[in-house]
């Protein structure tokens, strides 16, 4: 129950990176959003997307077209302003900060199983 609570706090902490990540690429759809996370075995649902995407436009760090589609109704594809690009550089300066604690961190630990283990 604990690890299930960390984990989850742990996904809700980085979907928003992500979301910027993928955004970033170019104009994109929300189901594709959608899509690419679940590919990268992030599960969302529309509930919980839809939500975010509307924090982040809110927040200025999204725009978003409305562009006519051949199946149905206008589509509305989401892209970063240039907000969104320079707090997506500050979010990928602490990714590398974390991913180096993390590995400092597993490393000083496995040297440290080493040296008890002698």
């Amino acid at each position: 129950m604990i690890a299930e609570n960390t984990q989850t706090q742990m996904r809700k902490g980085i979907l928003e990176y992500c979301v910027l990540l993928i955004i970033s690429r170019g104009e994109i759809y929300a189901s594709d959003i959608i899509a690419e996370l679940k590919q990268a075995k992030l599960l969302v649902v529309e509930g919980t997307l839809y939500p975010l995407l509307t924090r982040l436009k809110n927040n200025g760090l999204l725009a978003y077209n409305w562009v006519e589609s051949t199946s149905g109704p206008p589509r509305k594809y989401y892209v970063l302003t240039d907000d969104g690009r320079q707090i997506l550089k500050q979010l990928d300066m602490t990714w590398q900060e974390l991913v180096y604690a993390i590995t400092t961190s597993q490393r000083g630990a496995k040297q440290s199983d080493s040296q008890h283990s002698n």
